[in-house]
């Protein structure tokens, strides 16, 4: 398949999820009326869109009259209280004369990593889409911590693409794409990889994200079997042109088969609890066989975790090797180590199975994640 013709493919996308982060969408006064038309375009070409925007730190930062981006958490919560109310304001104003209506879903991580939550908050999305309405999702920071953060709203992104089913990832920027060390717009992305020596930390702190972030967002939806496109906020036609096979912005592929969406949770949407060290021996039969980590190729354990929680599976060198689902607690997993599934039971009264981590509930992350 050449270039033009794996553009073209993009006109058979469905179910798109475009993200804006806050730098691209206050710029110029503001973008949302811009974005709104994009966005209506697509939804009355049939697609169905889902917006993640950034944005109410910003604005209730310029409300509040503070002069930069609040560092103490208290007062970055206030700003996130004050502007996300004028955000959605803003974006009902933008589409209410295009005549789209818009609902508001605020998350926090842990509305993800809780399996009945992560499918209710799915069908929620997915009902709205059915009546013809934009759903605008955002973090919840007025009362996320650090346990409860995406990290930003690229990695947001990405996560609500498993969530809602997409098949297109949208990734607004103030570049015109993706930029390779002459400053030329990058058009094809085969492996993420190759473009890693071009990226450059953020600039400002009007936002969190940059470019370095949408490029471990595009890793992650890649990994999902999605393509990805970094694109110019500030180009009026660019969502419609993209859609239509143009070459605009910057087209990540998707690398090698994709995760199925089980495994893409446990490995991208949770957040491991602690860290499970493995012998060399481990090492080779999780990478060459896709075996089940067994009590005898465990190390050592640090963190806390209990039974169902997401753990890293590392080396003793610490490279993380995989991400799996642990049947047993950090305090059980420590006396089991070193030892064989038959002893299971008598060293600590209970068997819930011969694994640690069974081979079905464990996906590898070396060079990925």
């Amino acid at each position: 398949m050449n270039d033009t013709s794996t553009r073209t493919a993009l006109r058979e996308c469905k179910r798109l999820v475009v993200k804006i982060g806050s730098r691209a969408l206050c710029a110029e006064g503001g973008r949302f009326a811009q974005v709104a038309e994009q966005v209506a375009t697509q939804v009355n070409a049939g697609r169905r869109v889902v917006l993640v925007s950034s944005g109410a730190v910003a604005l209730g930062r310029d409300r509040l009259g503070l002069s930069e981006r609040p560092k103490k958490i208290s007062l970055l919560q206030a700003a996130a209280a004050t502007g996300q109310s004028l955000l959605m304001r803003a974006y009902e104003d933008a589409f209410e004369p295009l005549g789209i209506h818009v609902a508001q879903v605020l998350l926090t991580h842990d509305a993800v990593t809780d399996r009945d939550r992560y499918l209710h908050a799915r069908q929620a999305i997915d009902e709205l889409l059915k009546l013809g309405v934009v759903p605008i999702i955002n973090e919840n920071d007025t009362v996320a911590i650090d346990e409860l953060r995406f990290g930003d709203n690229d990695q947001l992104a990405a996560m609500v693409c498993t969530l809602v089913g997409a098949d297109l990832l949208v990734l607004l920027s103030d570049v015109v794409g993706i930029l390779d060390d002459q400053d030329a717009r990058i058009s094809l992305v085969h492996k993420v990889a190759d473009i890693e020596p071009f990226i450059k930390p953020p600039e400002g702190d009007v936002g969190l994200g940059g470019m370095q972030s949408k490029v471990e967002a595009a890793r992650r939806a890649t990994l999902h079997g999605l393509p990805v496109v970094v694109g110019p906020a500030a180009s009026s036609g660019f969502l419609d042109e993209l859609m239509r096979g143009g070459d605009v912005g910057t087209l990540l592929l998707p690398d090698g088969s994709p995760l199925p969406s089980r495994k893409h949770w446990i490995a991208y949407t949770l957040k491991p609890q602690g860290r499970i060290v493995v012998d060399a021996g481990a090492c080779r039969a999780l990478e060459q066989r896709n075996s089940s980590l067994l009590p005898a190729g465990v190390v050592s354990v640090d963190g806390s975790f209990g039974v169902g929680d997401a753990v890293s599976i590392v080396s003793e060198a610490g490279q993380e090797l995989a991400r799996g689902l642990a049947r047993y607690s950090a305090g059980e997993v420590s006396r089991l180590a070193g030892g064989h599934s038959q002893q299971i039971a008598e060293r600590i009264g209970n068997h819930a199975g011969d694994e640690i981590v069974h081979r079905d509930d464990i996906v590898l992350t070396k060079n990925a994640v």
